[in-house]
């Protein structure tokens, strides 16, 4: 299951910082606008402690973690909705992403220029919102028009249905908010879905900070926070400065004393991998044998066939049965013999929804 994160935000707030310590890919860093000009992609591990441990008791000969794709996006000014800067590619790569991962500059440093000459993360935070609201309404109002005379006909009720979603996100938008927090259901947003609207997407501010906020914030975070707090997304604190130290330590035993140096227990690009797997309401299931233990991505609530589907669509076509036990009692029992002998392998069939954790084996016929 591919799933891509695209990095927003105004020039030089430390996207491609971030970026780098993400994917220990080399963008261009540096202190000036528009040094991201192509997006850049990069494939980044998800942490998962599990995987270790179900590495030394199986002992495979590979392990595999399931990964996300990272997308660093040309910086945005404002204008971008009507092509101003790099606009309409900046719109256009934001469409092709799962979540928005939304870099704010939450750091006072006078040797780093801000494209509006203060720092101001709540205001830098409004204007890319305006410039992705203008498109969404520009988007919606052009759809409006092509279903409006079906819809007012009445005898397409599809296309009356369309139409008063339509018209309830136009409202919405014109009021300067997001679609995302547009009070429709999900049967709604169904009518919705293929309008790919840019402020639909899950979104994660990054507040990008000093060392000596990196712990507790500061007054830029705690204005985030209060400007944030009613859209249900999700504020992560990191210091891109020292997530670009931590990347250039080789060993874990560095990172780990790096890290307790500064009182954290874990890098802020762990945090934001889980964090955006939150955001996205993903969870993580395992195959385990001899050649490889491998972790698998889901969406919440999917079931075997789906979860099989996932490694490849034969299995899912083909599915019969899942052969299925829970990480606890893997790991508490040591191995799949054991637990098969403890009667704690369960045999699951079409309508099982898979567990976050579980170790699945799939048996199937095409």
């Amino acid at each position: 299951m591919g799933l891509k994160c695209g990095i927003v935000g105004l020039p030089n707030v430390g996207k491609s910082t971030l970026f780098n310590c993400l994917s220990n890919a080399k963008a261009q860093a540096a202190n000036f606008p528009f040094c991201t000009i192509e997006p850049n992609l990069g494939v980044i591990t998800v942490p998962d402690d599990r995987l270790n441990v179900l590495e030394k008791l199986v002992k495979p000969q590979r392990v595999l973690p399931t990964t996300v794709e990272i997308v660093d996006i040309a910086g945005l000014v404002k204008g971008a909705s009507k092509g101003e800067g790099l606009g309409n590619q900046f719109l256009g790569n934001i469409r092709e992403t799962d979540a928005i991962l939304h870099v704010l500059r939450c750091f006072d440093d006078p040797n780093v220029v801000h494209v509006d000459g203060n720092v101001n993360p709540v205001r830098d935070k409004e204007t890319i919102d305006y410039e992705l609201q203008l498109k969404d309404l520009e988007t919606v109002e052009k759809r409006m028009q092509k279903i409006e005379k079906q819809a007012k006909i009445g005898a397409d009720k599809e296309a009356k249905k369309t139409f008063e979603v339509y018209t309830v996100l136009r409202q919405h938008l014109e009021k300067g908010l997001s679609a995302r927090s547009a009070p429709l259901t999900e049967d709604d947003w169904k009518f919705a879905a293929d309008l790919w609207l840019l402020t639909a997407k899950p979104v994660m501010y990054i507040c990008n900070v000093d060392e000596g906020s990196v712990v507790s914030g500061n007054k830029y975070v705690d204005a985030v926070r209060e400007s944030v707090k009613d859209e249900a997304a999700e504020v992560l604190v990191i210091a891109a400065a020292i997530e670009a130290d931590i990347a250039q330590l080789e060993s874990y035993e560095d990172r780990s004393a790096f890290l307790a140096d500064l009182g954290l227990h874990e890098s802020g690009v762990s945090k934001l991998i889980k964090a955006a797997y939150r955001l996205l309401k993903l969870e993580t299931y395992f195959t385990a044998g001899e050649k490889e233990v491998r972790a698998w991505t889901i969406h919440e609530g999917m079931t075997a066939p789906q979860a099989a589907g996932v490694i490849h669509s034969d299995f899912e076509k083909g599915f019969i049965r899942a052969e299925v036990i829970h990480y606890q009692d893997f790991v508490t029992l040591g191995s799949e013999i054991a637990c098969k002998e403890a009667g704690k392998l369960s045999i699951e069939g079409k309508e099982y929804i898979v567990q976050d954790g579980d170790v699945m084996h799939f048996r199937f016929n095409v």
